[in-house]
């Protein structure tokens, strides 16, 4: 089974990422997500190194990729879907555990420009929407109180 851990707020991460861990699940995260983890001693693989692409324009895109989405809407039982993620040498995503960047919070903080711009999440979301879309197999997680 594999996670793909991508978080603005870290609540929880710790415990999420270990028990996973310990489940025997491989994880997978985002360079501001793996440093969390490491900083508690836990590992991930880079989402650059499953994707075989380096993050580009200046983190802008980094989880918007055929490797990830394929994985996350990728049907189980579909033996068309199997045939092509094989053929693509794809891999399965079994987890989404992201919430996004906190945008009502940095206007209400007085963020402009293009500062609050940086605050857009595209990545999150695209990741929240593909797991989401396929949640007969693939488990979403975005609200790390619950």
């Amino acid at each position: 089974m594999r996670a793909l851990l991508s978080v603005d707020d870290k609540t929880g991460l710790v415990a999420l990422a270990r028990g996973l861990q310990e489940l025997g699940w491989e994880l997978i995260a985002t360079d501001g997500t793996r440093a969390a983890l490491a900083s508690e001693g836990l590992t991930a693989g880079s989402v650059e190194a499953f994707i075989g692409s380096p993050s580009l324009l200046d983190g802008r895109v980094k989880t918007l990729h055929p490797k990830i989405h394929a994985g996350l809407l990728a049907r189980r039982s579909n033996e068309k879907h199997a045939r092509e993620l094989s053929e693509q040498q794809i891999e399965l995503i079994d987890l989404v555990a992201s919430n996004l960047y906190p945008f009502r919070e940095a206007v209400v903080a007085g963020v402009s420009g293009d500062a609050l711009l940086e605050k857009i999440d595209i990545g999150g979301v695209t990741l929240l929407r593909s797991a989401a879309k396929n949640y007969n197999d693939v488990l979403v997680l975005c609200r790390p109180e619950k």
